[in-house]
């Protein structure tokens, strides 16, 4: 078995835009944790403020002509935090892809109001209009199968910290679902028209997942943001 080339992530993060940090690397895959802001990919509006434009020019080395790539495996919304897989080569995308259904992702929370279940699993049918918001449907045949599992961990008079089991990964999944269910994400502009906070309290807090190559099971974990414990203790 070809042995692969592990790389320290202390060595490389100074060469990265602020906040977003690389927590593994080898010949197959890159996990880096990635900071609110920040966008996955290019939009209309953003070609080079993004997590793949960095992380592309990273792994060439600043070399325009090097062969070298990164493959987008999955995404995080801009105003989310948290763990983000890349792929290094095709085969491991397709094969991470491929898998992905057997992929494990949690998430962390805070929303508004406190829950009259202390742990539920929303299941909807999600469809996107054509201004590109999400939105539940009973329509089976124009709406995608959605599970969301959430589990109440703290509570205050005004607001819930949830851990959350993304059992699907559809687009806005989470936000439309928590929307749904009258306790939208704090700071939520585009479900919950919450204006009032400087962020989305919304992180991906660990992923786990069979090595393309190895196929060993990695368990990757990002430290809850700080703005998290200040608002559960405000």
């Amino acid at each position: 078995m070809t042995k692969r080339n592990i790389t320290s992530p202390k060595s490389c993060n100074k060469f990265l835009p602020k906040g977003l940090k690389i927590i593994y690397e080898d010949r197959d895959i890159l996990i880096v944790d990635k900071p609110q802001g920040l966008l996955t990919m290019a939009t209309d509006k953003e070609k080079t403020r993004t997590a793949y434009y960095a992380l592309t020019d990273y792994v060439k080395k600043g070399y325009s002509k090097s062969k070298n790539r990164i493959f987008i495996v999955h995404r995080l919304d801009k105003d989310t935090s948290g763990i983000l897989i890349f792929a290094k080569n095709e085969k491991a995308k397709h094969t991470l892809q491929d898998n992905w259904s057997e992929t494990k992702k949690k998430y962390i929370a805070i929303v508004h109001g406190k829950l009259k279940k202390q742990s539920d699993t929303i299941t909807t049918y999600l469809t996107e209009n054509k201004t590109r918001i999400v939105y539940s449907t009973t329509d089976t045949k124009k709406g995608k199968l959605a599970k969301t599992a959430y589990k109440v961990i703290k509570e205050t008079k005004f607001v819930s910290l949830l851990e959350i089991d993304l059992l699907t990964g559809r687009k806005h999944q989470i936000r439309v679902h928590l929307k749904g269910i009258s306790h939208p994400v704090v700071g939520d502009r585009k479900y919950g028209n919450d204006k009032a906070y400087k962020r989305m309290a919304l992180h991906a807090s660990s992923i786990s997942f069979n090595h393309p190559y190895t196929h060993k099971e990695l368990i990757f974990k990002s430290k809850t943001p700080r703005y998290f414990n200040d608002l559960m203790n405000a």
